[in-house]
């Protein structure tokens, strides 16, 4: 019996609050009805595309509180509203998630009044309940319906809300273009570093090189001592140059990702951290087939950057580093000890992890609460 009430009671709650969240709509309508008309009269054109994000907002709560209930998560599918007042028009009234909501809407405004009258239930269930149960020795039956009730409720409101196949077609081009552009920008910041490392750098010694091997030719006849130094000078600046070039492949495909695969990577970059790094790998990762060429490159620059972070900002003197192999591909996930408060828009460096995971068509999650720690999971898609 007291589990009986104790699931009520929740059942209740989530009824209360989707009561509340009709009674609102009642209201809310009203307000919709009025912007309608004026945005007819062009006097109030403006308020439509807020009108409709606030329908996204309230949708939201709507969605976040079935999925308390239900425990599986109703997906959002909405285009961005944004530039112009014309823009800003045409993508609320033409976005497929805008019909939804409105369906959903019009739905709570008809079985909204059901809520209300389910509530007495409660109480009822009580007295009934209490009776049948210390007479009869029964289980309870009035409780039991309210449960029953909040069920059929946030079935309602999943078929409502889940976008429609138009919607999801929508907002998956949406994030494909938003993605291919941030490809082609990492892409293209990419070639502008290896240039500029590669002019600053390799192109500037062998410029050097060169011109000491230029002067030694010069000088070999009449002072070979001094060609001698030269071609000295010449073999310590092509070795550096080597070094240098070396650098430069590794920021293009770490060769020891070929020689010793992700794991063998990740651990020799947890040996050269500045921090004292520990790497587990779950899911049979070394055991099984290796993950394609480009997502063991995505998520190994994916850690060492995540690594680069934690020692420059995080005040960490640890870290963890775990890889391991999901049903939809890989996931790695690199946490500290440090402070927290991580800003994306205070660096490049976790923009470059989100730009280089979203042209995989990966995900990136980033939690860092004040007082810390930092988590960053990447999570990207292949088939083994």
């Amino acid at each position: 019996m007291g589990r009986t009430i104790r699931q009520a009671a929740r059942a209740t709650l989530h009824l209360l609050v989707a009561a509340a969240l009709a009674f609102g709509l009642y209201l809310f309508i009203t307000v919709l009805l009025i912007t309608a008309i004026g945005t007819v009269a062009v006097v109030g054109a403006w308020m439509l595309p807020e009108t409709v994000l606030l329908i996204r907002r309230i949708a939201g709560a709507k969605r976040a509180l079935t999925a308390a209930w239900t425990g599986r998560r109703i997906p959002e599918a909405y285009q961005p509203i944004t530039g112009t007042l014309r823009e800003r028009l045409r993508t609320a009234v033409r976005d497929p998630g805008t019909l939804t909501d409105l369906r959903w809407m019009a739905a709570s405004y008809v079985y909204g009044a059901l809520l209300f009258l389910a509530l007495p239930l409660w109480p009822l269930g009580l007295v009934v309940d209490g009776v049948w149960c210390g007479l009869l020795r029964r289980e309870a039956v009035v409780l039991p319906l309210i449960g029953r009730l909040t069920d059929l409720e946030a079935r309602w409101s999943q078929a409502l809300l889940k976008p429609s196949p138009q919607a999801l077609l929508a907002a998956r081009v949406e994030e494909l273009a938003a993605t291919r552009a941030d490809a082609i920008a990492a892409h293209g910041a990419e070639l502008r570093r290896i240039e500029r490392d590669l002019h600053d750098g390799a192109q500037a010694r062998l410029v050097a090189l060169s011109m000491r091997i230029g002067l030694a030719q010069r000088a070999y006849d009449r002072d070979p001592e001094a060609a001698r130094k030269l071609l000295a000078d010449a073999q310590a600046q092509a070795e550096e140059a080597l070094t240098e070039l070396r650098q430069v492949v590794r920021g293009i495909h770490p060769p020891i990702l070929t020689d010793r695969g992700l794991v063998g990577a990740v651990r020799a970059l947890a040996a050269s951290s500045g921090l004292g790094v520990t790497v587990r790998v779950d899911g049979g990762l070394e055991e099984g087939p290796r993950a394609p060429a480009a997502v063991e490159a995505a998520a190994y620059f994916a850690v060492a950057e995540a690594l680069t972070n934690a020692a420059k900002h995080s005040g960490s003197r640890r870290a963890t580093v775990q890889l391991e192999r999901v049903p939809r591909g890989l996931r790695a996930v690199v946490q500290d000890e440090g402070l927290g408060g991580a800003d994306e828009k205070s660096g490049t460096g976790l923009l470059g992890i989100r730009r280089r995971v979203a042209a995989m068509d990966g995900e990136v999650t980033v939690t860092s609460p004040q007082g810390g720690p930092t988590m960053i999971a990447v999570e990207l898609p292949c088939v083994w």
